[in-house]
């Protein structure tokens, strides 16, 4: 596959699938623990709040073909976003 650094199942995980998924051909573990977490109501994902606690297990973004692609853009909007606000408080 080209580009498999982007996208790879590992067959040999005893959680697999651990979302549910109608394509596991296209299922990508390279996300195991998504990244977006920390970002909480901003990821993009399709979350739930339950009991105070986000709970990502609907969300099948970073399982996705272009997952990585994704969260990339997420993050770099993030990283950005907070040096504006580094920026914004020196002055």
């Amino acid at each position: 596959m080209e580009k498999s650094y982007r996208f790879y199942t590992n067959e040999a995980c005893s959680f697999l699938p651990c979302h549910k998924t109608e394509d596991l051909e296209n299922f990508n573990c390279l996300f195991c623990y998504c990244p977006l977490y920390m970002l909480e109501e901003k990821c993009g994902g399709n979350f739930e709040i339950k009991g105070g606690v986000k709970d990502c297990s609907n969300c099948m973004i970073p399982h996705k073909p272009n997952g990585y692609e994704y969260i990339n853009e997420k993050l770099g909007e993030y990283i950005a976003n907070k040096a504006i606000e580094r920026l914004s408080e020196e002055d």
